[in-house]
């Protein structure tokens, strides 16, 4: 797996026409970040020996890879970043960057199940410098853009659990929903990371070809 990783949006990114044409009507910021996020894809993609293609988004948003390869981008205020492997390698793969803050007030409930809340809460005691919820967030969105580009069904955040180990900052998530297998196997969990670092959360889903059966476990409930 490769990645780049942008601080800021260069003077000028290029696009191709097929990309221009999806923002022609965007404001500048916003064109601005999907320019910088591609342009990151772009260069992950040389170094795996790919030539420069145009990145364009699926029926969901979903970045579209060239053949035989994964990949996921992300963006947020100050910093855009893409992540690419082989498929012969990586078998899904998302990342999330979010900022380092508090959720806004009141979203908690959306975000997180009632037994993921009592167990922010009990984190937040322990550790308060991390914000717990934010990053419950953020390993949700990584999970599903590990999820949907296979699973092509939706995943709302009530539909996945997270539980943290802070020691490692590893995280494992619990999926309450059908439609990616395996194998003729029901994918019920993923495991991933995260990071805390320059006012950024981010956070990481990559299932090795070589592992794929381990997240492949048939649901017990």
């Amino acid at each position: 797996m490769v990645w780049e990783e942008e601080f800021g949006d260069p003077a000028s990114v290029e696009l191709f026409p097929e990309e221009r044409a999806l923002v022609r009507d965007a404001v500048p910021r916003r064109v601005r970040e999907f320019g910088t996020v591609r342009a990151c894809a772009r260069r992950s993609l040389g170094r795996l020996g790919l030539a420069p293609a145009p990145i364009l988004p699926g029926t969901r948003g979903e970045p579209q890879w060239p053949p035989g390869v994964v990949g996921s981008m992300t963006h947020c205020e100050g910093f855009r970043a893409a992540a690419v492997a082989w498929s012969r390698d990586i078998t899904s793969l998302g990342i999330d960057a979010e900022p380092d803050k508090p959720l806004p007030e009141g979203l908690l409930p959306k975000v997180a199940r009632p037994e993921e809340r009592s167990r922010i809460a009990e984190l937040e005691r322990r550790d308060p410098t991390v914000h717990w919820g934010r990053l419950t967030f953020s390993a949700k969105e990584s999970v599903y853009k590990a999820w949907f580009p296979s699973a092509r069904r939706r995943l709302g955040f009530h539909d996945i659990a997270i539980t943290f180990d802070p020691l490692v900052r590893h995280f494992g998530a619990r999926l309450y929903a059908t439609g990616l297998c395996h194998d003729g196997q029901p994918v019920t969990t993923f495991i991933g990371s995260w990071t805390i670092g320059t006012g950024l959360i981010c956070t990481a889903v990559a299932v090795s070809s070589e592992a794929s059966a381990r997240y492949a476990a048939p649901s017990s409930s």
